[in-house]
């Protein structure tokens, strides 16, 4: 335990869960962190907690980056951020082992951080499947980099299919294949899709109608959390734009750059994206806390850790009961689960941070409950489908929705500042659709300069 009688709460995790518990600490215990006598610590390995949502939007070019992610430190200022990853934890002993940039740098090994309460919120990592040739061609969609990554990807795939005579290179580079219809699938190929088909009007021998756009889902139908009608509204629609839509269909391989489907089809591409589920952080693993069969740790409804004094978790990491939900037919069966969605973790980081304060305080806890309001999801610029509150949108309303409820969740005034005026811009002014892929290899240009001058002299 942190001494000089000082309580340490150590906040695993930078990202939803993370930072608004932080955040909510610094208002609950401003008087205590104040006068030095309790410490809250974050770790995450960014600077910053990215607002996934707003992905597909930072792809499509309607938001810049930077404007996608809010700095820790800024938010945080009465907090300690340190950046770095926390690699093991002793909760016997109160103790977490985290490994910093400097410690990478100077290999002097690790730091360890003791700590009062612990707060785990890392989030979730993507998961894969030992499908051949996913490691090698596959591209993920779950960081700020990944999104810009394959934006430029996509524009460069353009480029190529211009500027090729080889049919076979043309096909590849103008299919592209994503798997997984959940959100990030479906909001990502979307974006992405109407972002290309705007493109292609500036190319003279690249059309529309030469791309292929496949989405590949295993399960019987797309964005479940829409509910069915509104999932197969957006199958529709999709469909609609000429994407090819696989419901019931795996990805079997994509080595050598061809995707072999479950149904036998086989698609030379250039481009394979993987959002086909997350999975719980490594780090659970190693710490000794119980967890549920699916690896997330096992929370009351007042966000503890199961049988476990001073340790809390919420988010993506924690399985906690939904005391809204229908209660179990046999008394034997454990209640359902919160979905582990944007909606819940923002509520269950301030019932979490105020539970936190109230123990501090010597003051009762209370559990988490919350009436799951509904789902938005967008399909493209002025196309989504929303179920809130039992209301069903779809079309224009849907995507004004999706953004009007992404805009008011958005961390601090200065970042929906920013979106909203970036948003104001993109509907006056055309698209941007320039490729800055060369910004993922900054020094290329300097090596080729400073390898050609060493050249020349040797000659």
């Amino acid at each position: 335990m942190s001494s000089n009688n000082v309580t340490r709460i150590l906040v695993v995790g930078g990202g939803y869960v993370g930072m608004y518990t932080a955040l909510r600490l610094q208002r609950k215990l401003k008087q205590e962190l104040r006068q030095g006598t309790v410490e809250v610590i974050v770790v995450d390995p960014e600077p910053y907690m990215t607002y996934q949502p707003f992905l597909p939007e930072a792809a499509a070019g309607s938001i810049s980056p930077r404007h996608v992610v809010v700095p820790l430190r800024r938010v945080l200022p009465q907090c300690q951020v340190v950046i770095g990853e926390v690699t093991a934890i002793d909760h016997t002993e109160r103790r977490a082992t985290i490994t910093t940039l400097a410690a990478e740098e100077t290999g002097n090994g690790a730091i360890e951080v003791a700590y009062d309460e612990l707060v785990l919120a890392p989030g979730s990592v993507s998961r894969t499947l030992p499908v051949p040739g996913l490691a090698d061609v596959g591209i993920g969609f779950k960081t700020v980099e990944e999104a810009i990554g394959l934006r430029n990807h996509v524009l460069a795939q353009l480029d190529i299919a211009s500027s090729t005579r080889d049919p076979a290179v043309r096909d590849a580079a103008l299919t592209f294949v994503f798997v997984g219809g959940g959100y990030a699938g479906v909001e990502a190929l979307a974006e992405l899709e109407d972002m290309a088909r705007y493109a292609v009007r500036y190319y003279h021998n690249v059309q529309s109608e030469d791309m292929k756009w496949i989405l590949v889902e295993a399960t019987g139908r797309i964005l479940p959390e829409v509910g069915p009608e509104m999932g197969r509204y957006a199958v529709r629609e999709l469909r609609g734009r000429n994407i090819d839509v696989r419901l019931e269909t795996r990805l079997e391989s994509c080595e050598k750059r061809v995707a072999v489907l479950s149904d036998g089809s086989r698609f030379p591409t250039r481009t394979l994206v993987w959002t086909a589920g997350v999975k719980p952080h490594p780090i659970l693993a190693a710490t000794e806390l119980p967890l549920n069969d699916h690896g997330h740790l096992k929370c009351t409804p007042a966000l503890r850790v199961d049988g476990v004094e001073h340790a809390w978790s919420a988010g993506d990491a924690a399985a906690v009961p939904d005391l809204t939900a229908e209660p179990p037919a046999k008394p034997d069966e454990p209640r359902p689960l919160c979905a582990p969605n944007a909606q819940h973790a923002l509520r269950q980081a301030k019932v979490l941070a105020e539970n936190i304060a109230a123990v501090l305080r010597g003051d009762p806890t209370e559990n988490y409950e919350h009436k799951y309001a509904g789902s938005v999801a967008s399909l493209g610029l002025h196309k989504g489908v929303a179920h809130i509150y039992g209301r069903k949108l779809k079309g224009y309303p849907a995507w004004f929705m999706h953004r009007a409820y992404h805009l008011s969740r958005v961390p601090t005034f200065n970042r929906k500042a920013r979106v909203l005026a970036e948003w104001t811009l993109a509907g006056l002014f055309k698209r941007e659709i320039v490729s800055l892929g060369s910004l993922e290899n900054p020094r290329a240009e300097f090596e080729l300069a400073a390898g050609t001058g060493r050249h020349n002299e040797a000659i």
